[in-house]
């Protein structure tokens, strides 16, 4: 098909994910016939799981195609963390890196050398992938794949909360969309009237409070029953409570006052007129578990300098997606795409 036949096309995508709608038809497409493919591709779910016998392979893969300083990093955390929220322990790592023409040895070197600490910082290793200079793209793109693995009775399903079950955030919202932007536009949110003391405090989000869910999913599955876990990524707080639901077959219903949205992303947000529950949050992990075990879950985190917030409670499906919020009960937003995604192009 001719290049010019696709903007003639109805329906034309935009920049993120691929619709729900469209993601699950592809994936209909695909009847997973092999009997050790314990967890196969599923809406919501962010990792496939292999029966190996004694234990199960965990495989995650996921992108970063947006312009950063630490895109390297970046590739391996959110990988990492995918493979952390079922349970396991990240392992393996292989990297597809693709860059511009014109890109130098030193900037190649520079991202690979943050793959390695990154893996380094998970107790990951890089065990392969590839490296190209191609045509068609005007940033470096990584394409990752993390491998992991876990007892088959300590599989964790994105698709496992059980009506009752408390929701339990931790850290905060939303830590990898205030940190790019800090990053990548920091004199377009000074031009909005975003201080420079709130930026530079957005751009060490990184590092804390950190990307990486690997300790809290971990904390986790030590002190409480953990029905489901969820890196929160694309669309936001929003996406990923409907990712949860959607899989577990569940409704669910949050407290708007109880979701900590922090001061940086506040601030940037209302500056750039986003939605902070829409906006890109790598580094909040989402956990469904027994009502009994959410203070238990809550303290041990704080014990590890690890925030967490009970933010809402699973319902039987009938009852949808309900935020409480402080204008009364609304259906739960959802973003068709992720906020950062949209600022990005619209700034264009």
């Amino acid at each position: 098909m001719p290049v010019g036949t696709w903007n003639a096309l109805e329906n034309v995508m935009q920049t993120g994910k691929f619709p729900p709608s469209l993601l699950k038809k592809l994936l209909d497409k695909n009847p997973v016939s092999d009997a050790r493919v314990v967890l196969g591709p599923l809406l919501g779910e962010d990792a496939a799981a292999v029966d190996m016998g004694e234990n199960l392979l965990i495989a995650s893969s996921d992108p970063v195609t947006f312009a950063s300083d630490q895109a390297g990093w970046y590739a391996v955390h959110v990988n990492a963390n995918d493979v952390a929220t079922t349970g396991a322990i990240p392992k393996w790592f292989l990297a597809t890196l693709l860059v511009p023409q014109g890109f130098e040895e030193a900037q190649a070197e520079a991202l690979f050398d943050q793959i390695l600490q990154a893996c380094t910082s998970v107790g990951a290793t890089l065990i392969g992938g590839h490296s190209e200079v191609t045509t068609g793209i005007d940033r470096p793109i990584i394409m990752g794949t993390m491998l992991g693995e876990v007892a088959p009775d300590r599989l964790i399903r994105t698709g496992g909360a059980q009506e009752g079950d408390s929701l339990v955030l931790t850290k905060g919202i939303a830590i990898e969309g205030s940190a790019i932007l800090a990053r990548e536009r920091p004199q377009e949110l000074l031009k909005a009237g975003v201080s420079p003391e709130i930026i530079g405090s957005a751009t060490t989000f990184l590092d804390y409070p950190g990307i990486s869910v690997i300790k809290d999913a971990a904390i986790a599955c030590q002190v409480a029953d953990v029905r489901s876990m969820h890196d929160i990524t694309e669309g936001g707080l929003a996406n990923g409570l409907a990712e949860v639901a959607q899989a577990s077959g569940l409704g669910l219903g949050v407290e708007e006052e109880s979701i900590p949205v922090l001061p940086e992303c506040r601030e940037i947000c209302q500056a750039l007129d986003l939605a902070p529950m829409g906006l890109l949050a790598s580094g909040a992990l989402l956990v469904a578990l027994p009502a009994v075990d959410a203070p238990k879950l809550i303290s041990a985190l704080g014990k590890e300098n690890i925030e967490a917030y009970e933010i809402g409670q699973m319902l039987a499906v009938e009852e949808g997606l309900v935020l409480f919020g402080r204008d009364g009960e609304q259906t739960l937003p959802s973003f068709a795409r992720d906020e950062l995604a949209r600022y990005l192009d619209s700034a264009k």
